[in-house]
Formats: structure tokens, sequence, C-alpha cells
């Protein structure tokens, strides 16, 4: 049988924007509201778990909640620690301790790295990274170049807009990028490689089409329905399994360089740290 768990509710001065009036001591704090066995809960262990403004029925409503959450973990701890043998015992706490150790050790390094790691990647390294290690980057799926356009059957000047949509000269594409609000979906910059899946995404009429019809080059297509009318140019295309183009696989040899070069700092420091041990004499084998 478990000993009697004893609750000591909470006496709650409101104000408008604490659970708590301290006054002018926060000796509340150090005192108990619950206890289980010989295992007690203290005010300052769940003041900073008090949200503002909550109304005093909701409060006390809250207060029980974290009081009953720890008093169930602390019943559970007990019977672990009554039920488990010796050697259960030991072995989760060489996990604990294990863990501690990992925690303040990584993050003991992740500091050092903040501190000391250099973010800054010349367009030359990922050139030669990328020059490098080419043949691994594979596509895993469809990229496009491509201009679209899709409007309502409702806007006025269509004929226009087509002409403006063919057309290579640069004012015409700027006369299309005063009109974007006018669209319902729109890329008008070709030279970015886009995802196959978020165009259709965009332009959902293309769904209904074969996979590869918008994988072929194209000066211009039209097509219409209930919805309106749309308009799409694709400038190149590249299939799954196609080497991905370097200026779309950029930031991903950005984080590559970053891990490298962080991979390397540790190392550093931990050859570091050992060399300066030993010179010290606080590192000895025996």
């Amino acid at each position: 049988m478990y000993k009697k768990l004893v609750f000591l509710f909470i006496i709650i001065a409101f104000s408008s924007c604490q659970y708590f009036d301290f006054g002018n001591n926060g000796d509340i704090l150090e005192k108990p509201i619950a206890s289980v066995n010989k295992s007690y809960l203290y005010h300052k262990d769940i003041v900073s778990l008090l949200p503002r403004n909550l109304s005093k029925s909701d409060s006390a409503l809250f207060v029980k909640s974290i009081v009953n959450n720890w008093a169930v973990k602390e019943l559970l701890k007990q019977k672990a620690e009554e039920n488990l043998s010796l050697q259960e015992n030991t072995s989760y706490s060489k996990l604990v301790q294990d863990y501690k150790e990992s925690l303040l050790v990584n993050g003991y390094k992740e500091r050092i790295v903040q501190q000391q790691l250099d973010t800054i990647i010349s367009e030359d390294e990922i050139d030669d990274y990328y020059k490098v290690n080419k043949a691994n980057f594979r596509l895993n799926e469809e990229l496009i170049k491509i201009k679209y356009l899709h409007f309502g059957n409702n806007f006025l000047d269509q004929e226009e807009l087509i002409r403006q949509f063919k057309s290579d000269d640069y004012e015409d594409l700027i006369a299309l990028e005063n009109l974007e609000l006018n669209f319902k979906a729109y890329n008008l910059n070709d030279s970015t490689w886009i995802k196959l899946t978020d165009v259709l995404l965009k332009i959902p009429k293309f769904k209904e089409e074969p996979r590869d019809y918008l994988l072929k080059k194209s000066k211009y297509i039209q097509k219409e329905d209930s919805l309106g009318l749309y308009l799409v140019a694709v400038k190149d295309a590249l299939k799954r399994n196609d080497i991905a183009p370097k200026n779309y696989i950029a930031p991903t040899i950005k984080q590559m360089i970053l891990h490298k070069r962080k991979l390397e700092l540790i190392r550093d420091i931990e050859k570091t740290l050992l060399n300066d041990a030993i010179q010290n004499k606080n590192f000895k084998e025996y």
C-alpha cells in the first residue's frame, strides 16, 4: 500500500498579472504545497509554470493538475525504486549519468563551435565542392524552369496579355509584373529551378496531363477551363536521377561544407585539449 498522499493546497492571492502575490518577500516560495512520502513539491517548483492572467477558477484547476501530475510521477518513481533490482537501478543510474555527461560535453562543444566556426562560404568553395561531388547530387524529383500565368475568364484584354506573355522584351515582363494582383497564380521568373510538384499545385489543370507533359521544353502552351486561362512556357526541365544543378543544390552544399568544418573544428579542439592536458601533466596513462 502507498503511504497516504498529502496535498497542501495553495493559498492564492490574485493580482491582474500574477498568480501569487508575494508582498515584500518570497518566503512562500520555500513552503511545500504537496508531499508524497518524503518527497516535497514547493511553490518555487511550479511558479514559473503558471500562465498569467488566468481566472481564479482556471488557476486553481491548473495548479491542481500540476500537483496531481507531480504526485503520479513521484509515486511511480518510488514504486520503481522499491521494485527494481539493484542491478537494474544501477544500470539506469549509469544511463542517466552518461546522458548528463553527454549533454554537458555536447553543450560545451556547441558553444565553442558557435564562437569559432567560420560560416562564410565563397562561391569558389561551392564550385569546387560541386565539381568534386557532382555525381553524388542526383535528383529524386523533377525540376523545371517555367513561366506561367493563370487568370480568370473575365480578364478584359486577354489578347494583349497573351502577347506580353509570349514576348521576350523586358518592357512586356514589367507590364505583366504590374498586373500580378489580377492573376490567380503566376511565376514570371523562368531562370530559377522549381519542383514540378509545386507547379502542379499552382496550376492543377496540368495534373490531367501525362507526367512528362511539362518536362518538355515549350515556347508556349495554352489551356482553358471554367476557372480561366492557363499560359505556360517551359524553358528547361530535369528528370529524376539527373544531376542536380549547382544553383539548386547550393544551399545543401553550404550545409555540407559547414558540417565538415564543424567536425574538423571539434577534432582540433579535442586534440588541443588532450595535448595541453599531457603537457600540463593533467592527463596520465598508467
